[in-house]
């Protein structure tokens, strides 16, 4: 079942840098879709990762795998082409709405992945491809163990995001006024940070600065383990 969209009430009580990410890709998701999805036909590395991880996820149970920060749902639908049983989460109704027309076969719910919206030990893998940019760095510990709660024993996280160590709050993006805020981080520290959650790091890839990057980019792949 779909998460319902978050009333006026809910709204109220959330995070305010929640809302403004909602708010933000709800106003540009029109544009957004046109960017990047190009994009991601471009990264072969990063694709390299995700076929990787998806041979790696373990298939016993048959437990879906979450795509946490979908966006227009164009890495869920590689991913299912891949083999896994996928669905999508954004948390802006709006790139659910594109990524439910343009991938109709797929599930895409409402919702954060801060508070995922499935029992303990349910989910094969979870993957957050440049979605954890907009949590600030002081939620992330509580954010991880969320993934490692949703996971079951052996499952696999797979996190994409930009390197760095600045704090940044763009006026506009994607052609848009947005209000934002957005992180560099550091690939040691999200280990770290990972590790803490009780994850194992197992693997880790790092993108140099080239014409199509702007800036460094990392994926890290950790594991929840088999008897946790």
């Amino acid at each position: 079942m779909p998460l319902p969209v978050p009333s006026r009430v809910d709204r109220v009580i959330e995070p305010v840098y929640l809302a403004a990410v909602r708010d933000s890709y709800d106003r540009v998701a029109e544009d957004y879709v046109k960017i990047a999805p190009p994009r991601f036909a471009e990264d072969a590395l990063g694709r390299g990762m995700l076929a990787a991880f998806a041979e790696l996820v373990p298939a016993e149970g048959g437990r879906p795998v979450a795509d946490l920060g979908c966006g227009p749902g164009h890495v869920t639908a590689h991913l299912a082409a891949l083999g896994l049983s996928m669905f999508g989460v954004d948390l802006a109704p709006r790139m659910v709405d594109i990524a439910r027309r343009t991938y109709p076969g797929l599930r895409f719910d409402v919702g954060s992945m801060t508070t995922l919206d499935v029992p303990d030990g349910h989910l094969a893998g979870i993957v957050a491809w440049w979605s954890i940019f907009h949590l600030p760095p002081e939620v992330l510990p509580a954010v991880f163990a969320e993934f490692r709660r949703a996971l079951a024993p052996g499952g696999l996280v797979l996190l994409g995001f930009h390197v760095g160590d600045e704090h940044l709050r763009p006026a506009r993006a994607y052609g848009h006024p947005v209000s934002y805020d957005a992180y560099l981080l550091a690939p040691d520290d999200i280990a770290a940070r990972l590790r803490d959650a009780g994850m194992v790091v197992t693997a880790r890839q790092i993108q140099e600065p080239d014409e199509r990057l702007k800036r460094p980019q990392a994926c890290l792949l950790a594991r929840k383990p088999e008897h946790a």
